[in-house]
C-alpha cells in the first residue's frame, strides 16, 4: 500500500559564507536483516526471528549550520549539526537474553538517538587539505520491563564518540594523491560471549 512520509527542509543563506538549514520529518523503513545485519548470520550464534518484524518508522529533526572563512592561504568550511531522532517499532537485536542467540523482535517501546557532530574542512593554495569531523551521539532504547516500567537501556554497538580526519596532499606534476586517514571510536556497550 501507500505510505505516507512526510518531510520539510528549510534552508536560509544568511550571506554569501553562512548558511542554515533545518529539517523535520518522518521515515519510513522495511528492515533487511540479512544484508543490513550479515555478521550475525556468520557467526555461532542461532539467530531467532520474533513474531513478523514491522517496519520501522521514525521523526527526526536536525539543523546546520555551515561557515565559510577564506584567508590568504585557502578556505575553512565549518559544519555543525543537531539531531534528534525517535523511532517507534525499532527492530532490536537482542544480544544478552541468551548467549547462545540473537534475538530481533520489534522494540516494545521507543528508540532515541541524539546528538551533534562538528566537521572542518581546510583546503590550503598548496594542494594540501585537512578534514576533522567528530560526533558525538546519545543512542538508547526505552523499553518495558517485567512490571510495566520504561527502562532506559544503552543501545549495542552504538559508540558516544565517533570522529575521522584526512590529511591529504596532491603531487601535481605527476598526478599523484596521497591520502592518511583514520576513524577514532569510543568504547561503547559489545555483547561478548
Amino acid at each position: 500500500g501507500h505510505v505516507v512520509s512526510p518531510r520539510i527542509n528549510w534552508k536560509w543563506s544568511m550571506n554569501k559564507y553562512h548558511i542554515l538549514r533545518v529539517g523535520i520529518g518522518n521515515g519510513y523503513r522495511v528492515v533487511n536483516l540479512f544484508s543490513e545485519d550479515h555478521a550475525a548470520f556468520s557467526g555461532a550464534r542461532e539467530v531467532v526471528i520474533i513474531d513478523n518484524l514491522k517496519p520501522e518508522r521514525s521523526w527526526n529533526g536536525t539543523i546546520n549550520m555551515s561557515s565559510y572563512i577564506n584567508f590568504a592561504g585557502g578556505f575553512l568550511n565549518i559544519e555543525s549539526s543537531l539531531f534528534y531522532t525517535y523511532f517507534c517499532n525499532k527492530i532490536v537485536a537482542d544480544y544478552f537474553t541468551n548467549a547462545n542467540q540473537i534475538i530481533f523482535d520489534n522494540l516494545d517501546g521507543y528508540g532515541v538517538t541524539q546528538g551533534a557532530g562538528l566537521m572542518a574542512h581546510c583546503s590550503f593554495t598548496i594542494p594540501l587539505k585537512i578534514i576533522i569531523g567528530a560526533t558525538f551521539t546519545d543512542v538508547h532504547i526505552w523499553e518495558y520491563d517485567e512490571t510495566g516500567q520504561l527502562v532506559k537501556t544503552e543501545q549495542v554497538h552504538a559508540p558516544p564518540l565517533t570522529g575521522n580526519f584526512v590529511v591529504g596532499y596532491t603531487f601535481k606534476k605527476i598526478k599523484l594523491g596521497i591520502d592518511l586517514t583514520g576513524n577514532v571510536y569510543s568504547p561503547m556497550l559489545l555483547p561478548v560471549l
